[in-house]
């Protein structure tokens, strides 16, 4: 775990894990050496048996198991882990506001390049992005849902092609960062939530929302994490763990 946690800190400046200092870190410590490591973005207890069964030693994860929001789950994930000998990390706001973020890393994904991005300092700033050739509506919100590879929802609120994007994943559904986007020029907005007014305000502002899963927008910045620590350390095996897609709705269990 010290080799690993000196490498976290070759990608995150000290000052921004201290600034962070409650939105990072080791929730289990297995204190053995770790060659295979799993990701997801969730710290739940499916996720953990899932890496359990892909024989992973660290388990690296966006989201702890949140104390003050999943009451009593930290504690089920922290035996489990226990039993399983299996370490876990997690790192939310550095990596969520990192150059390789989860913004960031969804727009490469979808085939677009990043103009700006949110840094340490701004936070929460939606990312923007090129497409190399304008695409329709239609065309960039199929791209999307196969890159996540469930439904996403889609508002349209003008007849633009689309040349610039604004990202922000996860929980980006305040109106706020709708008008960052589109004061940016910004033809279509993507994230992982929307709420009454997020599409209220995208209708009134004339910009397209396209929204996935809070998972599944923020997948692809923990894969860009994992695949950095082992890039240093080319002696261990990266796997994603997949998980349900909870939030894309349906009847499960009826």
């Amino acid at each position: 775990m010290e080799a690993f946690l000196s490498t976290v800190g070759e990608f995150f400046p000290e000052k921004v894990l201290q600034e962070f200092s409650d939105d990072w870190g080791v929730t289990f410590n297995a204190d053995k050496e770790m060659y295979r490591i799993g990701y997801a973005v969730n710290l739940s207890p499916e996720v953990i048996e899932k890496a359990a069964n892909a024989d992973v030693d660290l388990l690296v994860t966006h989201h702890d198991a949140w104390d003050d929001i999943l009451y009593g789950m930290k504690e089920t994930c922290q035996k489990l882990l226990q039993k399983n000998s299996m370490s876990h990390f997690y790192v939310h706001g550095p990596l969520d506001f990192s150059w390789f973020g989860t913004a960031p890393s969804l727009a490469v994904k979808v085939g677009a390049e990043v103009i700006t991005h949110s840094g340490w300092e701004t936070q929460e700033t939606p990312a923007v992005a090129g497409l190399p050739q304008p695409l329709s509506l239609k065309s960039l919100s199929d791209r999307i849902q196969s890159v996540l590879g469930e439904p996403v929802r889609v508002w349209k609120n003008n007849d633009k092609k689309i040349e610039r994007i604004g990202i922000l994943t996860g929980a980006g559904n305040l109106t706020g960062h709708l008008k960052y986007a589109n004061d940016q020029n910004c033809d279509t907005y993507i994230t992982g939530e929307a709420t009454l007014y997020s599409i209220q305000y995208a209708e009134f502002l004339g910009l397209n929302m396209i929204v996935g899963s809070h998972t599944y927008t923020e997948l692809f910045g923990v894969e860009t994490f994992a695949k950095k620590v082992a890039w240093v350390h080319p002696e261990t095996e990266v796997v994603h763990i997949e998980e349900q897609h909870l939030e894309a709705g349906g009847m499960a269990g009826c």
